[in-house]
């Protein structure tokens, strides 16, 4: 077993807890994880990089079913790879989406600070 990471290892790269990294194997999400001779979980570099995805899509609002949905049709294999396309680019879109909202929110307080600002010069004029 080359190239393995401990469990603490991994949540020092990752960030993650023991726990939730027990519990994403217990949902599906990260599976067919290694042992080693003393049972104790081995995590491979497929294993890191597939768990940086996942707190990608996390970080970026997906729900752990659709995460788990993810991880689903990966266990697939290839074949699957114009579904999980179209999922990736339908949370693209969504994202898209909430950056606009958050931009015009955005713009919306910057005048309510220049608002403030103007009213600010007013009352020390008088």
């Amino acid at each position: 077993m080359e190239n393995t990471r401990s469990i603490q290892e991994m949540t020092g790269m990752t960030g993650l807890s023991a726990h939730t990294l027990r519990y994403y194997e217990r949902i599906g999400l990260l599976r067919d994880v290694q042992r080693n001779e003393q049972g104790y979980r081995v995590y491979s570099e497929q294993d890191v990089s597939w768990v940086q995805f996942l707190l990608r899509l996390r970080d970026t609002g997906m729900p752990i079913a659709g995460m788990q949905q993810f991880a689903e049709l990966r266990s697939q294999g290839d074949t699957t790879a114009s579904a999980r396309r179209e999922m990736l680019e339908q949370h693209h879109l969504q994202l898209e989406q909430q950056l606009a909202q958050l931009h015009t929110h955005l713009h919306n307080i910057s005048d309510k600070i220049e608002y403030y600002r103007e009213l600010e010069k007013k009352t020390t004029l008088l």
